[in-house]
């Protein structure tokens, strides 16, 4: 499947990376690396030639207990990276926000896709999202970043997160944006505790007949810390194996720190699963 990012195509057949570049001063791994616009290209560049599929640039921290962020101050450090990267990569950026204000502009600048932890849940973000035209990304969170690991609950987690995802779905094909242009995200780390996420893991080809392909996060999360007793810079072996698992459970879309190392990973992953 190739799907159409402001006219840039990005391969799902199997499974894709998605480089992480956030543009922020507290994000949890690189927070305050690429707030220089020169810093921030040399960045991307680097997992373009690594073998990401796409870079997914991020203005405001979702990390847990991260401040919220003033539309202006998002736009002023989203809006010059994704304009400067969509002009001078060959391939597609995604903008992460919840923002109709940085929607509607990130895709005038030229974003590909848009990835919204609030699947398009906040006042006027869906019809931004389907003025611009983009593919979307719907993620599910229980509860706001300020407070989402603050005793998370379910009763049953894959039931509650594939009925919430679908919903959604459903919303955005009502208001115009085809299946074939949605991907969902079950969402690992937001408002979950480690065996939420562990289940999720588990059980994620579940999710994948829900619309055009799941997207995941887990590179170097608070999961793989707990699993490992490891911190931030410690965890690359133990998202390599989530991400394997992740795109061998059906997941289209990787969403990394370490590109590189990904790509390599998911191309064995790739060939075992090519072998009949």
């Amino acid at each position: 499947m190739l799907m159409d990012c402001a006219g840039k195509k990005l391969d799902l057949r199997q499974p894709a990376v998605m480089g992480v570049l956030n543009v922020t001063p507290d994000s949890f791994s690189d927070g305050g690396r690429y707030l220089n616009l020169d810093d921030a290209l040399r960045r991307a560049e680097i997992m373009v030639a690594e073998g990401a599929a796409i870079i997914d640039v991020g203005g405001e921290s979702t990390r847990p207990g991260a401040p919220p962020v003033a539309v202006q101050e998002e736009l002023d450090r989203v809006l010059p990276v994704v304009e400067r990267l969509a002009r001078e990569l060959p391939i597609s950026v995604s903008v992460d926000t919840s923002k109709p204000e940085v929607m509607r502009e990130a895709a005038r600048a030229g974003a590909g896709l848009i990835n919204d932890v609030r699947a398009l849940q906040w006042p006027g973000a869906l019809e931004a999202a389907v003025a611009s035209g983009l593919p979307v990304c719907l993620m599910h969170l229980q509860g706001n970043p300020a407070t989402m690991q603050q005793e998370p609950h379910y009763a049953d987690v894959l039931a509650e997160v594939w009925a919430f995802l679908a919903e959604r779905v459903g919303v955005c094909e009502g208001a115009g944006i085809p299946r074939e242009r949605i991907l969902v995200d079950p969402g690992f780390g937001f408002g979950k505790m480690l065996e939420h996420n562990l289940a999720l893991l588990r059980h994620l080809n579940r999710f994948t007949g829900l619309a055009a392909g799941v997207m995941v996060g887990l590179s170097r999360k608070s999961m793989i810390g707990l699993l490992l007793d490891a911190p931030v810079n410690e965890r690359l072996a133990g998202s390599l194996a989530a991400a394997v698992i992740a795109a061998w459970q059906g997941a289209r879309i990787v969403r990394v720190h370490d590109v590189r190392e990904t790509v390599q990973a998911l191309r064995v992953c790739a060939a075992v699963r090519a072998v009949d």
